[in-house]
């Protein structure tokens, strides 16, 4: 989906990317210790950090804890999330929230922070919860004999979801569906110099979506933003976008939903038919990811979360090759193998190379690709399928009131063939009537196959140019947001 304008303002900064240093390992105990606590580095770049600290109540029940370590090299505590987070020379002390105070016997609560290092970033190996010692799987991240855990599920309760046939599975093997909203903002508010989220993106704002029994929230991405590129300011890309994503993807987890990572504005010069801008950097959505930066895009966001398979990636937003060019061959082509394109400008880079970045990368992770026409027409979808060594790419689709395919037989001719072979993920659904009608015939007819679905968009903008499904972060409906709200939660109420 596309945005109200706003007008861009472009400063200088250039900022690496992120990489991601995962730090896991076991510690044998002779007797039950009262607690234990699993840290580990989730990623690491230049001078900066993140870590996730998860601690497990052994003892009796507490109705509020205390955690603290100290660190060995000097690294400071610079922003934390889901615990009050203080540090006074080496020491860090991490106190409850109001919100999860309640700690009963072999329960288990989660935090994370942002920090800084220099020179050397040692694991701390001693914990005490609330002055009592705890048993530590810590390990030293420069040690190149440190175990990981490609399949840690995460800090919250999000499932690892797979592909298995057309259908999307747990760990457990068991059947599951994606059915969310859309938390717009992070794709234009960086490159347009206003920050980074529209609205607010903490505990209370995240949980605000889970009330409305969501279980998954995709979350479109600035392709310059992530990478740091020189037009973007430096406190909204780069290190600092990466990590406010990251924080935002840890929320999204802690309360059990699916965060979906998806590349939205790229940067690539197109001034053809249905162009949104005549802006070579990424201000508006393009045609095609471009081969410049997506790839690198796709690398650098696989590094960071491939250790995480909870976290899903969607290539790219709304496609439409077939907008600059009048044959639906060279557009599939366009779509699947990039290059050298008709009708657009610059090197394309194919949903192939895309898929190729991710794996590369060493990520298995759920992979979304979307079709041609804005994510619309999935006609030769299985003919130009990416090739995926993991098994683990599912098609995703688009659908508006005012888009071609918006009827029940274009559904039943199109994506039916689709959704028997692999799963098929609605990634937007919407509509711009301020009412819910049409969405509600889409859920239909997704529900009646087991199909996956997310609104369009959990911000709080005028409902016919959006459209929105809130008017206020606290999660109060709109006219047409009340129709996923009700529906959502009389699913999974």
């Amino acid at each position: 989906m596309r945005h109200p304008p706003r007008s861009a303002l472009l400063v200088a900064c250039a900022l690496g990317a992120a990489t991601l240093v995962p730090v896991t390992g076991t510690t044998a105990s002779a007797a039950a210790p009262a607690c234990s606590v699993e840290y580990s580095v989730t990623g690491q770049w230049d001078t900066g950090f993140q870590a996730a600290v998860k601690v497990t109540n052994n003892g009796a029940a507490r109705d509020s804890w205390s955690l603290s370590f100290a660190f060995a090299d000097g690294q400071k505590v610079t922003q934390g999330w889901s615990a009050k987070w203080s540090q006074s020379g080496t020491a860090v002390t991490a106190a409850n929230e109001s919100w999860n105070g309640s700690l009963a016997t072999g329960a288990s609560v989660s935090a994370g922070f942002i920090g800084t290092w220099s020179g050397a970033n040692t694991v701390p190996t001693a914990f005490k919860l609330n002055g009592t010692t705890c048993a530590t799987n810590g390990t030293d991240p420069t040690d190149p004999t440190d175990p990981t855990d490609p399949t840690d599920p995460g800090d919250g309760t999000a499932p690892a979801l797979k592909v298995s046939g057309n259908k999307l599975v747990d760990a457990s093997g068991a059947t599951r569906r994606i059915l969310g909203v859309n938390r717009s903002g992070a794709e234009f508010m960086c490159v347009q110099g206003y920050g980074i989220f529209d609205g607010p993106v903490d505990d209370a704002a995240v949980k605000a979506i889970a009330d409305w029994k969501a279980n998954a929230v995709r979350i479109p991405l600035n392709e310059e933003c992530w990478l740091g590129l020189d037009n973007i300011k430096p406190e909204y890309g780069g290190a600092n976008y990466r990590s406010a994503i990251q924080e935002l993807v840890t929320k999204v987890k802690a309360h059990g939903m699916t965060p979906i990572l998806e590349m939205h504005w790229s940067y690539g010069q197109y001034t053809g038919n249905s162009a949104g801008c005549s802006d070579v950097h990424a201000t508006c959505q393009k045609p095609m990811p471009d081969a410049r930066y997506a790839p690198s895009f796709w690398s650098s966001v696989a590094s960071t979360f491939k250790n995480d398979p909870a976290v899903a990636f969607d290539l790219f937003n709304e496609p439409y090759p077939d907008r600059a060019t009048s044959s639906q061959t060279e557009a599939w082509a366009c779509w699947k193998d990039g290059g050298t394109c008709p009708g657009i400008g610059y090197e394309v880079a194919g949903m192939q190379d895309l898929v190729d970045a991710v794996r590369a990368a060493g990520a298995s992770n759920l992979i979304l690709a979307g079709g041609l026409a804005y994510s619309n027409d999935l006609g030769q979808w299985l003919q130009h399928k990416p090739d995926d060594p993991a098994g683990n790419l599912a098609a995703a689709w688009h659908v508006y009131n005012f888009n071609t395919c918006a009827t029940e037989s274009c559904w039943d001719s199109t994506l039916a063939p689709v959704a028997a072979q692999v799963p098929l993920v609605a990634g937007e659904i919407g509509e711009n009537t301020c009412s819910h009608g049409f969405i509600d015939r889409v859920m239909k007819w997704f529900d009646d196959r087991k199909l996956s679905y997310l609104g369009w968009t959990w911000n709080t903008w005028d409902c016919s140019s959006g459209p929105s499904l809130i008017s206020a972060y606290d999660g109060t409906p709109t006219a047409y947001g009340i129709g996923l709200r009700d529906h959502l939660r009389a699913l999974n109420g």
